[in-house]
């Protein structure tokens, strides 16, 4: 590789990167993404949970769930509380913060970025197939199928910007994050 693709994709330590501590303005979009992800699926678990029978959001549970495996939102509320409403928040922290986990690591295969990149992206790849599924199941699309589907894509369009990833980027050296 030549020296001025090189420097193109190296990563600097200037503004916009981990190690300058500024965040881009595509990771703070992410960040509020993720964060809207969270807080939506937290408040539709919630309902789910509470009123499994889906009269609460106007979904009767004896028609919607006609082509699934369930009788009730019980199981699916309580997967949309856990897995799109806390995990998009946890995944957010870790973004913030950058913590090391060991339990993220083992689920990612980018090792020169955070994990919590890698889980960005999971969020975005599992909020996808979410509403493939769930239009499946219902037989029906709606403009909340469509907004989440979009959220799930912007997700996935954010995470890869290259502005985000060099912000994720691991530095080198001793003592750096490196696994």
């Amino acid at each position: 590789m030549n020296q001025r693709v090189k420097e193109t994709i190296k990563p600097s330590a200037g503004a916009g990167t981990a190690k300058s501590g500024k965040r881009p303005a595509a990771v703070m979009f992410l960040y509020v993404l993720q964060f809207f992800l969270g807080v939506g699926a937290i408040g539709g678990g919630l309902a789910l949970i509470i009123d499994p029978s889906g009269s609460m959001m106007g979904m009767p549970a004896d028609t919607v769930l006609q082509r699934s495996p369930f009788s009730s939102f019980l199981f699916p509320g309580i997967l949309l509380l856990a897995v799109f409403g806390v995990f998009p928040l946890l995944v957010l922290y870790g973004m913030v913060k950058r913590p090391r986990w060991a339990w993220a690591d083992a689920f990612n295969p980018f090792k020169e970025l955070h994990s919590a990149w890698t889980l960005s992206l999971y969020v975005g790849f599992g909020q996808i197939i979410w509403i493939m599924v769930e239009t499946y199941i219902m037989n029906a699309v709606s403009l909340v199928h469509v907004f989440y589907m979009s959220l799930g894509l912007l997700i996935q369009i954010a995470t890869l910007l290259p502005s985000v990833q060099r912000f994720f980027q691991l530095p080198h050296g001793p003592g750096s994050y490196r696994r």
